[in-house]
């Protein structure tokens, strides 16, 4: 299982993030059926989910990227326990390697925009959003973090994908100034960035989200180490209740239709059936809260 860690380089003025998600990754590959670059564009949005998630105490954050590409729109959620889930509009489209690379940029677009939801358990879920800049989602992140949040941030994230589809590696890191950060220091990481090896390469290598942040910093305090696992939050009880906010009328209809209603997870595929009588107790309790008011 993987895991995703939060830290403070030793001697220098940032807060860093990376995580390890091949199982991830891999799982909701063979759950949606993923060709190769929908699997890279997917993994790189989940890792970069897990990272963001990795400062929540409460609550969860949700990643939304549509730029006009192929792909449509990619979407990737992580909550405080470790769980995440995602899902890309067009699961099946293949681009030609470029490079000897999947060429994620292309397949997402970059006409468009990147947002960041986050519910905090507050009464109010906090949305922003920024243009995409090249649709490889790390860049995207980074200039969504240093415009709309303006936390300076630098974003690694990768996705290995073998030849027949399954996922070798898959993962990435996140660091971000802090106020106190001199010039200097800053200077001093972009040049370490510069010429840092791709994530996926160190992850191939055995190399696990500590030992990468060791690479860019040389050492560093470890705040806090958390799991990351696959898992939709999906039920039958939400599923009934996106139905009863349809409203009478519209339940009314899919009663008159006198056939069960299917509705298939987005996420994870699981299929629920919600059937006629269940159907008419849910119009009954519409009605009853409505007399009761």
């Amino acid at each position: 299982m993987g895991h995703v860690i939060r830290a403070l380089p030793k001697g220098k003025n940032f807060r860093a993030f990376a995580v390890e998600c091949k199982d991830v990754v891999e799982t909701v590959r063979r759950l949606q059926g993923l060709s190769p670059v929908a699997t890279a564009a997917l993994g790189r949005a989940l890792a970069g989910v897990a990272l963001l998630a990795a400062d929540l105490k409460v609550g969860w954050v949700m990643l939304q990227i549509n730029g006009g590409g192929p792909l449509g729109e990619v979407i990737a959620e992580g909550d405080a326990e470790g769980n995440l889930r995602g899902t890309v509009q067009n699961p099946s489209v293949t681009l030609p390697p470029k490079d000897k690379k999947l060429p994620v940029g292309l397949g997402v677009g970059k006409k468009g925009y990147i947002s960041v939801i986050r519910d905090l358990g507050l009464k109010e879920v906090y949305q922003s959003s920024a243009e995409l800049v090249s649709g490889e989602i790390a860049e995207d992140l980074a200039y969504y973090l240093t415009v709309s949040e303006q936390v300076p941030s630098a974003v690694a994230l990768g996705v290995l994908v073998d030849t027949d589809g399954k996922v070798l590696a898959a993962g990435g890191f996140l660091v971000q100034k802090l106020p106190e950060a001199t010039e200097e220091e800053v200077k001093e990481l972009e040049k370490v960035l510069k010429s840092f090896p791709q994530v996926t390469s160190l992850l191939s290598k055995g190399l696990s989200p500590e030992e990468i942040l060791k690479e860019v910093f040389g050492s560093i305090e470890m705040l806090e180490k958390r799991e990351v696992r696959y898992k939709c939050s999906c039920s039958i009880e939400k599923v009934e209740r996106t139905l009863v906010a349809l409203g009478k009328e519209e339940l009314s209809k899919l009663l008159d239709e006198g056939k069960d209603v299917e509705v298939v997870c987005h996420f994870c595929r699981q299929k629920y059936t919600v059937t006629l009588p269940r159907i008419k107790e849910l119009l009954k309790e519409i009605t009853k809260k409505e007399e009761e008011k």
